[in-house]
């Protein structure tokens, strides 16, 4: 055998090397749809680098344009299912963006894209001018101080986006002390925030109406839920999107694996598309923290009380969909007990709250698709199952053993219980599972 043989060629090293920076770029940009370069340099420079494929890519896997300029990279997704979780923007605390944050965004957008707007604006301009665009669209806007905290919101998000740049000041000195700051503000990148054009546009529910056009490609859409959303459920696929996913599931994982870096994994009650790094996952379940504590031991403790059976269906806006209805009684009662046995483990300002707990939990859980929230309490998805902690045994030492290791004697590894998880007596201990591919 020659010395060459047996390991990889500079051509197939090369090839393999630029695969693995188009993937690192797709994945980059489905985390962060717009890439600016002042706070992304290094990823906008592997998108740059491979542009071409990457538009054909994304365009024919997912039907999602790609608008790649020296400054910036910008990802235009797909209107989500009716169906999907809700994913807003959040605030830099993580925190939900507020129906205000949300009007002082769009303000802000039109005013930077005012008629004679420059490069750069003073914010007590911008602000200005604002107020002259709100009174225009019958907008109220005051000088309290959380209106000046939902504009800071709303500007903070333009600054993370990179379509503004604090030149000189900050925007914070305004939001507490009306301080004054120059921004600078990227006009190549500013008209492609909004994802749609908006001219011909009446009603701002034509901003997610569906191309009647996307509903005629199942493909793309059924990659598109895969790759957007934790749990796909097989109800909520078109007739269409079922018969690919059943006849194309071995090419739809490998177009996955090989453009993003995602594991395709089909059971009876839905599909996922997981990634086995977790750098693409946006709601971490399970995880640590209070409410993903309880939401995890809520699925155990309903699924023990209502043992569904197989075939179950509970009614989601009048239509008969696979799952267990857990009574809001129910839900009450069972976290109310595990507020209860964790009280001194879990935050006390959450546990001690049982309306917040609640809300929370239902969040949590609705935004990974395992539940529904209705009116007459909460649909669980047969998948829940399969999130129930694995008891797990650890054994315990005998009474001598115990008794030498308090004196300080050692004790032969090969002789404690403990060293390879055998022996008599061993106490339960519970550990959720590694449920990614769930």
């Amino acid at each position: 055998m020659s010395a060459s043989e047996g390991r990889s060629t500079p051509t197939a090293t090369t090839s393999e090397h630029a695969a693995a920076e188009r993937r690192a770029a797709a994945r980059a940009l489905l985390s962060t749809p717009i890439l600016a370069a002042a706070q992304h340099a290094e990823d906008l420079a592997l998108v740059r680098r491979h542009k071409v494929a990457l538009r054909q890519a994304f365009q024919t896997l997912l039907g999602y344009p790609l608008v790649v300029e020296p400054t910036f990279a910008r990802l235009v997704k797909a209107v989500p299912p009716v169906d999907a979780p809700a994913r807003g923007a959040r605030r830099a605390n993580g925190g939900d963006f507020t129906p205000r944050a949300y009007t002082y965004l769009a303000l802000v957008c039109a005013g930077l894209m005012a008629p004679g707007a420059g490069e750069q604006v003073l914010l007590s301009a911008l602000v200005e001018q604002l107020r002259a665009d709100a009174a225009t669209a019958g907008i109220t806007m005051d000088e309290t101080l959380g209106e000046r905290r939902a504009l800071v919101v709303a500007i903070n998000q333009l600054i993370a986006w990179g379509v503004l740049i604090e030149t000189d000041g900050s925007v914070a000195g305004w939001g507490e002390r009306r301080e004054e700051a120059l921004l600078t503000v990227n006009q190549s990148l500013l008209p492609h925030v909004v994802a749609r054009p908006l001219a011909g546009m009446d009603v701002p529910q034509d901003m997610w109406a569906v191309d009647p056009a996307e509903r005629e490609q199942p493909r793309p859409a059924l990659r598109r839920r895969l790759t957007e959303h934790p749990l796909t459920r097989r109800e909520t696929l078109t007739e269409a999107e079922a018969d690919a996913l059943s006849r194309e599931r071995r090419d739809v994982a490998r177009a996955l694996d090989d453009a993003f870096g995602l594991t395709l994994e089909v059971r009876l009650e839905g599909a996922l598309a997981y990634d086995p790094d977790d750098e693409l996952t946006d709601v971490e379940f399970p995880g640590q923290g209070t409410v993903r504590q309880a939401a995890l031991l809520l699925l155990d403790a309903l699924v023990d009380t209502l043992n569904p059976a197989a075939g179950t269906t509970a009614l989601v806006n009048g239509v008969p969909v696979p799952g267990v209805l857990a009574s809001w009684e129910v839900v009450a009662e069972n976290l109310e007990l595990l507020s209860d046995q964790n009280a001194k483990s879990w935050r006390a300002e959450v546990a001690g709250d049982l309306g917040r707990l609640t809300d929370e939990v239902v969040e949590v859980l609705s935004a990974v698709s395992l539940a529904t929230p209705t009116d007459d309490g909460l649909v669980l998805h047969p998948a829940c199952s399969r999130y129930r902690p694995e008891p797990v045994r650890t054994a315990t030492r005998t009474r001598a053993q115990r008794r030498l290791a308090d004196d300080g004697r050692p004790i032969d590894p090969a002789d404690d219980p403990l060293f390879d998880g055998s022996g008599p007596g061993a106490d339960t201990v519970v550990v959720p599972h590694n449920q990614e591919q769930s």
